[in-house]
């Protein structure tokens, strides 16, 4: 439950951070929104390394699946972009390889 925990905040403050850079290099914001985006990607790098995971290739891998679903949910709530079909199936189908990869018995 702990490593899920820190796969979701991990996923909040990776994307909060590169939404910073985005918004500073793409959304012409002042160069001020960096700070808060830096800050937020030492928490996201922090926060992976609490995951339950021998390996950390392992703990990366698995989180590329929430990281996902995480930039989706970013993309629909945050830039009120719908997903499609193929946004949701896609994702769905990174979950399921994330899981398969976290929770397979070893």
């Amino acid at each position: 439950m702990q490593s899920i925990a820190a796969y979701i905040f991990a996923a909040i403050a990776e994307i909060a951070g590169c939404f910073a850079f985005w918004a500073w290099l793409r959304s012409g914001k002042s160069i001020w929104w960096i700070v808060p985006g830096i800050a937020s990607l030492v928490v996201f790098a922090w926060l992976l390394t609490k995951v339950d995971a021998e390996f950390a290739g392992r703990a990366y891998a698995a989180y590329g699946g929430v990281y996902i679903t995480a930039s989706v949910l970013w993309m629909w709530v945050v830039e009120r972009s719908s997903p499609d079909r193929w946004d949701v199936t896609g994702l769905m189908v990174c979950l399921l390889g994330a899981g398969i990869i976290l929770f397979a018995p070893r």
